[in-house]
């Protein structure tokens, strides 16, 4: 009986060119993983409101509605905290960059963007206020003054502590998006 998925020598089908869902450079992707650090952090959040979500269930069957659906709501809050850490971090397409943080979400256009760099500096570890000596990739934009460039992700971030070369391949893939799709 043969297995011709098991086997090199079966013959390839015209669905098997077709482009990979990551091809399609108008949807926003990050061009790194997120890192060990967020992953974990994110993974306890969820374990919490796996927790919380019990409570409510059990608040549910012995006390109030009102009790189980503050609790519940209490969860949600948990769980939409987690995604949304997940989500932290630099994003590229053809349209331009963005940097999603966990409030807020900035979007620089293409044509604002003039250049994005490497730099030597004193950065912030894992967003605390402590400085220590690191790498931080800046993006510098059309119109702006050279003080005011935003950070867009550091050595010691969330997903790049303990990782250099994970922070040089990232940092390389965004520099490279935004010398293909600059025009500053």
């Amino acid at each position: 009986m043969p297995l011709p998925f098991l086997t090199a020598d079966r013959t390839f089908e015209a669905a098997d060119d077709v482009a990979l869902p990551f091809e399609d450079r108008e949807r926003w992707r990050r061009p790194y993983r997120p890192g060990p650090w967020r992953v974990g952090v994110a993974a306890l959040w969820l374990l919490l409101a796996s927790y919380v979500l019990f409570a409510a269930v059990i608040i549910a069957l012995t006390g109030t509605v009102t009790g189980a659906a503050v609790v519940f709501g209490i969860a949600l809050v948990i769980i939409t905290g987690a995604l949304r850490l997940l989500r932290m971090g630099v994003w590229v397409s053809a349209h331009g960059l963005r940097q999603v943080g966990f409030l807020l979400t900035r979007t620089a256009p293409w044509e604002q963007v003039v250049a994005v760099r490497t730099v030597q500096q004193p950065v912030r570890w894992l967003g605390l206020p402590r400085t220590v000596q690191g790498q931080a990739l800046l993006l510098v934009r059309r119109g702006r003054a050279a003080d005011d460039m935003p950070v867009l992700m550091t050595t010691h971030n969330g997903d790049f502590l303990g990782r250099v070369a994970a922070f040089d391949r990232a940092a390389d893939a965004v520099e490279a998006w935004a010398a293909e799709n600059s025009r500053g």
